[in-house]
């Protein structure tokens, strides 16, 4: 897309729902300008007045103190006036950024969760990330739009002042902005070809910085000794950088030095064209002195409108960015079919299904085929690396199949409303995630429930007690960074506070993604028999490389070489000869007999 494409579409994107939310913003906006316009004329009009009054033969003090206080009082006035608005204006510039932002985060959220796996997609965030800050959001983009309005009345009025005693001063300033303009092009054009570049370095720097800064990996670098490879890590990124900015400079350097002879050559022309105009008494020194003023207004106004066009495309070319992630295309199709009985049982099978993760050619799935009956207790079991998270992925829709198909009640899955269908799950993964926010908020988060339904949901998970020993109760912030009393729980705890809150979702169909990896095998087992018994009727899948939950499953599926290699009970599975289930129990009896 060229630039003024991308400037189009930048206006049509921000600028309606900047409206919707502040109409006062641009209101100020456009008195404002008015005021900017106006504050040139003051001395262009009283100017040539007081230099007349001043050099006549005949001076007359009080028209020089009256042209003198008017010209200081309205210079005053105009100038208080400009800068109180515009101090107001940038009150505006974090509100916008914030806003932006948020929403930026809130896209975030709605992308399909194989975007957040995909390198393109994250480079896009980041993109997006570097666009709101380079090209200052909404305020800057304005400002710039409202300062070319401001720029083309002062223009119209220095023009009119000069056309009538100096005309060939116009062209001189026009040649001269030509070759400013298009050198002014030539740095913006560097700034921008080299922004994306830009933007995978700071991702990466800032990802590095992100781990040396994360307490999560605090234990890992210091018992390892790896922050003296953080450091170079970080340092490679920080000389790209460095080499970046030097490049960067050293492109623009021929440039600023044409530009400061251009500069130069435009006051050089100004000052001879209008000295000799006063020499040969074309003009007085008064209306020397007003052209002189006007001629410099013009120029100021000619460059602030011309580079106000070029401020606008250049930050439009960074805010493209916003624009491109929050239209970034999804990766699934969404279906519109409503789901019968949506709170009831339900049948889903894996038809012959393959699957490979995008960007890459090995399948982590082959033609697997298995049903989940409504109200049934399935084990998943197999070593690491089986496919049991991907099949659980597959299954939740975080991806589609490659291959082959996933019904549900004999229909597509594709074919569903894709919200109603991610509410038939509630699952605790492995890397599942607690929020820096209160106990109450991990359950709930944020819905409004009474204090009986989060004392319920504790006490069904063994949690009540340690809650209630907390300084805050339920209220109690999880983990330090926003309140230095956070508590840091367990990992058995969190994990009793992760099922809290899939319970709390009530979903027909329940998944425990190795959750309990982490435990010793009773301790894991003692959690699955728990959740278990709180499932009730619900279907619920238990995935672990362990065989914790297989004897009080009805179906168990052993995983192997992305497949579904065995199925059936734990005692049919145990009599299979040479099976890898009953190599499995064999390794693991110790545990559970």
């Amino acid at each position: 897309m060229n630039k003024e494409n991308k400037t189009a579409a930048v206006i049509k994107y921000f600028f309606p729902d900047a409206w919707r939310k502040t109409k006062g913003y641009f209101i100020l906006s456009v008195v404002n300008l008015l005021i900017a316009a106006a504050i040139p004329f003051v001395d262009i009009y009283f100017l040539p007045l007081l230099v007349d009054s001043m050099t006549a033969d005949v001076k007359d003090i009080r028209t020089i103190c009256f042209y003198g206080g008017a010209m200081v009082f309205f210079d005053i006035l105009l100038q208080v006036l400009n800068s109180t608005f515009s101090v107001q204006l940038e009150k505006y510039a974090d509100f916008f950024l914030n806003d932006s932002s948020v929403e930026i985060s809130r896209r975030c959220m709605e992308l399909d969760f194989a975007l957040t796996e995909n390198k393109e997609a994250l480079d896009q965030i980041k993109k997006a990330r570097e666009g709101l800050n380079w090209s200052g959001g909404v305020h800057e983009i304005a400002k710039a739009f409202f300062g070319i309005i401001s720029n083309g009345l002062r223009i119209f009025g220095a023009a009119a002042v000069l056309a009538v005693n100096a005309p060939l001063l116009l062209l001189l300033i026009a040649v001269l902005l030509t070759a400013s303009t298009l050198i002014n092009r030539k740095k913006n054009d560097i700034d921008i070809k080299n922004f994306t570049e830009l933007s995978g370095i700071n991702r990466i720097f800032g990802h590095i910085c992100w781990e040396m800064e994360d307490f999560r990996y605090g234990k890992d670098i210091r018992l390892y000794g790896a922050a003296g490879m953080m450091i170079e890590k970080a340092s490679q990124q920080i000389n790209r950088l460095n080499d970046y900015w030097k490049r960067i400079n050293d492109k623009k350097f021929p440039l600023n030095i044409l530009d400061i002879i251009v500069t130069a050559a435009r006051d050089f022309g100004t000052y001879l064209y209008l000295g000799f105009l006063a020499i040969t008494g074309k003009i007085t020194i008064g209306t020397f002195s007003q052209l002189l003023t006007a001629g410099g207004s013009l120029n100021t106004a000619l460059q602030g409108m011309v580079f106000g066009f070029q401020d606008i495309v250049k930050r439009s070319s960074y805010a493209y960015e916003i624009v491109k992630f929050m239209e970034y295309p999804p990766y699934m199709e969404k279906g519109n079919r409503r789901i019968e009985n949506p709170e009831g049982g339900h049948t889903i099978e894996f038809k012959n299904v393959s699957f490979t993760y995008p960007g890459t050619d090995v399948q982590v799935l082959k033609n697997t085929s298995i049903t989940l009956r409504s109200g049934e207790r399935l084990s998943v079991v197999g070593l690491n690396g089986a496919g049991k998270t991907t099949f659980i992925k597959l299954l939740c829709r975080l991806y589609d199949v490659t291959e082959g198909e996933i019904l549900l009640d004999g229909v597509n899955i594709r074919d569903y409303d894709y919200e109603e269908y991610m509410k038939l799950f509630s699952v605790v993964f492995q890397d599942f995630r607690l929020l820096a926010f209160s106990v109450r908020d991990n359950v709930f988060l944020g819905n409004e429930e009474p204090d009986e339904t989060a004392d319920s949901l504790l006490e069904k998970v063994g949690l009540s007690e340690k809650i209630a020993s907390l300084p805050n109760g339920k209220d109690t912030m999880m983990f330090k960074q926003f309140d230095k009393e956070g508590v840091e729980l367990s990992g058995g705890e969190q994990q009793k506070l992760a099922i809290a809150r899939a319970l709390y979702k009530d979903a027909p169909v329940v998944i425990l993604d190795e959750p309990t990896a982490a435990l010793d095998p009773v301790a894991e087992y003692e959690i699955y028999k728990r959740f278990d018994e709180l499932v009730g009727g619900k279907t619920a899948v238990y995935i672990s490389h362990r065989l914790s939950s297989c004897k009080f499953c009805d179906k168990i599926a052993v995983f192997s070489e992305g497949t579904v290699k065995e199925y059936g009970t734990h005692d049919q599975l145990l009599r299979l000869k040479d099976g890898i289930y009953a190599e499995m129990f064999k390794a693991q009896a110790q545990y559970y007999i």
